[in-house]
């Protein structure tokens, strides 16, 4: 009687098929050594439990799940940021705690690093034709599926030898995911093509334009690299880079562009010339090249041109034309009683700033009055700071170009919460008026005391105004915090380098007017209660655009935040958003700070 093989229905898994198939095995006097060795194989339980595996990736391929985005962590940091910018109703407070608790913080993360993984989908068979070269020990058939990214891997010749190397790895490239290719592998066949008689850049457009899978025939080299965990520096990048525009860089698609200010998370230095980074907050998870510190601070000292035309971006080429002074904003009544008051309220420390009425003034602050060759500016290793409830309050500091008027900016804050902010009291050389009393208005020193106080370098900056000497000095900075409140303090941007310490952890804020770019527009600004450059002529508005652009250059890697005045109404709104963040929300800050 013939036996009839059972009939397995369509939903059937791999793993009931090969039950069945295990059922149907018979000795047979012919081959019972070879039927015997299948059914111990297909009984083996490890291979029943694989099959089922198997069965659920497939099921789970068949899904095809997406992840609506790859960032939820970023998007609810923007949410909450948004629902700060103003008034909040029950359920806006509600959604903004639930938003910054730590338990969805950590979901959200989790989310993004699983939503942010590439699952590869399954490999092709190697072609038939691959099988002798696998009998080599020494070849290495790699299959890879890279989709439309870059491989991410970079090639050279070897000088010595003529063969075509790796000579970097991208990490979370491709090539650096599959953990099958390494630094120093020689580099055979892409595709079934020969690269042994192609020059670099021809191989670089074959692998580029490879889509889907790629086959790479490798030798191994003799060591491997060693996976090496990703790192975690961090740093604030000092200037732009655009790839596309250097011609040093080994393999301009694979490099990282970036802007000043912008944090990177320097994964491997192992190359002391081309760093390997990620932008912080960037959804790619492939690193890119940036040049490295070393390498960018030595093109810079080789190249007397590159100096020049540094020097010239920065504004610190001696100009032989002296730029026309600009007007005081301050008042110029020898007996004026303006200087601590605002809308009737008396403020200790708010003056007109003697830095305002430059005709008058003869001398500047110290040693930062020459402005000398800057440094040339690369990176500033950075990490993430909190300020915490038993710390002193970090200083703010105000900069400001020419029209910004930040002394009136900063009074109106203070005015509205003086027992949360103050500025630090100055010291003149000025007599002290009858209303007047020593350490409220100003500190009043003699001329001599003054002149000792400033060459031991004890003023951040100091100046004169109608023959009188005026500073603001450390201490009166430190008295301000000692008292748990937020000092507030607008210098020259000369003096932010004495002030960036990480005692005070400055937080600068650069502050400059919105310039109307024509007379059209400048008329509008000027009518009722609108702009605040109604007397100004074209020749001043665009000493004003030269001014912000001047800082900008100058000072601008320095700077924390831009603050674009408006009115004075609106900015005042943003500065005072900006100190109740400061208080509550993580900032990235220089490492030294953290150190000291």
């Amino acid at each position: 009687m013939k036996e009839v093989m059972p009939v397995l229905t369509a939903g059937a898994g791999l793993h009931e098929t090969l039950a069945l198939l295990t059922s149907q095995l018979r000795p047979d006097a012919n081959h019972k050594e070879d039927m015997v060795f299948l059914k111990d194989v297909f009984s083996e339980r490890s291979l029943g439990y694989l099959m089922k595996i198997h069965e659920k990736l497939r099921q789970y391929e068949r899904q095809s799940p997406t992840p609506v985005l790859h960032s939820a962590s970023s998007l609810a940091e923007n949410v909450a940021e948004e629902l700060q910018t103003g008034p909040m109703s029950t359920e806006e407070k509600e959604l903004l705690h639930l938003l910054m608790s730590p338990h969805l913080k950590a979901v959200l993360s989790v989310h993004d690093t699983v939503a942010q993984k590439n699952f590869d989908p399954v490999l092709p068979p190697l072609p038939d034709d691959f099988e002798d070269e696998l009998d080599e020990e020494s070849v290495k058939i790699v299959r890879l599926v890279k989709n439309k990214e870059p491989l991410g891997a970079t090639i050279r010749r070897d000088e010595a030898t003529g063969v075509v190397i790796v000579a970097r790895i991208m990490r979370g490239g491709a090539a650096d995911r599959s953990g099958l290719v390494h630094v120093g592998d020689e580099l055979r066949e892409v595709n079934g093509v020969s690269v042994i008689h192609k020059r670099p850049d021809e191989i670089s457009q074959l692998l580029s334009q490879s889509q889907g899978s790629i086959t790479l025939k490798i030798i191994p080299a003799i060591k491997e690299e060693d996976r090496l965990r990703e790192s975690k520096v961090y740093m604030r990048a000092l200037f732009d880079y655009t790839p596309l525009e250097d011609k040093a860089t080994p393999c301009q698609e694979a490099g990282l562009p970036f802007k000043r200010g912008d944090i990177l998370q320097v994964v491997t230095q192992d190359d002391p010339t081309w760093w390997q980074a990620k932008r912080v907050g960037d959804s790619n998870l492939r690193a890119g090249l940036i040049p490295s510190k070393q390498f960018q601070e030595r093109l810079y000292a080789a190249h007397p041109s590159r100096r020049l035309a540094y020097r010239m971006k920065m504004g610190t080429l001696p100009n032989p034309k002296s730029p026309k002074k600009p007007a005081s904003e301050g008042c110029d009544k020898e007996d004026c009683d303006c200087e601590g008051y605002f809308n009737g309220q008396y403020i200790a420390g708010l003056r007109r700033s003697f830095r305002l009425s430059r005709k008058d003034r003869q001398g500047s602050s110290g040693e930062d009055s020459e402005i000398g060759e800057p440094d040339f500016l690369t990176y500033e290793e950075v990490t993430r700071y909190q300020h915490r409830s038993s710390e002193r309050p970090r200083l703010v500091v105000l900069i400001g170009s020419l029209g910004a008027r930040i002394n009136e900016l900063k009074q109106r804050v203070i005015a509205e919460n003086p027992h949360r902010y103050a500025v630090a009291v100055p010291h003149t050389t000025r007599p002290k008026k009858p209303h007047e009393k020593d350490g409220v208005e100003y500190h009043f020193v003699t001329k001599q005391q003054f002149d000792a106080d400033a060459l031991n370098n004890k003023f951040i900056e100091h100046g004169e105004y109608k023959e009188n000497q005026y500073g603001t000095s450390i201490e009166a900075i430190r008295s301000v915090q000692a008292k748990n409140k937020m000092c507030i303090v607008d210098v020259q941007p000369e003096a932010l380098k004495r002030l960036r310490t990480g005692e005070f952890k400055p937080y600068v804020i650069f502050v400059k007017p919105r310039i109307p770019e024509s007379r059209r527009r400048r008329s509008a600004a000027t009518s009722p209660g609108g702009g605040e450059h109604g007397r100004l002529t074209d020749e001043d508005l665009q000493e004003m655009r030269q001014s912000a652009v001047q800082i900008d250059q100058q000072y601008g890697h320095l700077v924390d935040r831009v603050l674009i005045k408006e009115d004075s109404a609106s900015a005042c709104a943003e500065l005072r958003g900006i100190l109740e963040r400061l208080e509550r929300d993580s900032f990235w800050v220089p490492l030294s700070w953290m150190r000291t």
